[in-house]
């Protein structure tokens, strides 16, 4: 939508992503994306860390199922989305404001690791079988000797 704020964070889940159900049944993962910027002390050398952004983000729908399926603690995500500020009034009766992220495109970072890519069928949050691929118990055809005949194949 026209207006928004569109971010993208690079950076590691505090914890397992947390999956729960509305009253109506509908998912929703909720997890936190701890970013910390880094730069160069050329005086010193080294590298120090800057103050660190904990961002409280979350996934709806089938979406949930795939983030609470795929991702956890420590692991370094790439999340984009679009920040959303919510109101509320805490057990003291102060007034708050949270920023939050509402995720459009998550998943993880390539960087320092590496991933397979498991593609889910629509309306299933479990993987698909996929029929096209070999199966563990099928022997290569090409190895195994006297399979094939000397007649032509068209």
């Amino acid at each position: 939508m026209a207006g928004e704020t569109l971010i993208t964070v690079v950076g590691n889940l505090t914890a397992d992503p947390e999956l729960r159900y509305t009253q109506s049944g509908l998912p929703v993962a909720n997890f936190t994306i701890a970013s910390t910027p880094r730069s160069f002390d050329r005086q010193a050398n080294e590298w120090k860390d800057g103050d660190a952004l904990f961002l409280r983000a979350s996934v709806w729908r089938e979406f949930a199922e795939h983030v609470a399926g795929s991702l956890s603690k420590g692991m370094r995500v790439i999340a984009q989305g679009r920040l959303r500020q919510r109101a509320y009034t805490d057990r003291d009766g102060n007034n708050r404001t949270a920023i939050e992220l509402e995720v459009d495109e998550i998943g993880p970072s390539l960087r320092y690791a590496t991933a397979q890519v498991t593609r889910a069928a629509s309306g299933q949050s479990a993987p698909p079988q996929q029929d096209w691929a070999p199966s563990a118990s099928d022997a290569d055809a090409w190895a195994t000797p006297g399979t094939f005949g000397d007649d032509t194949p068209f």
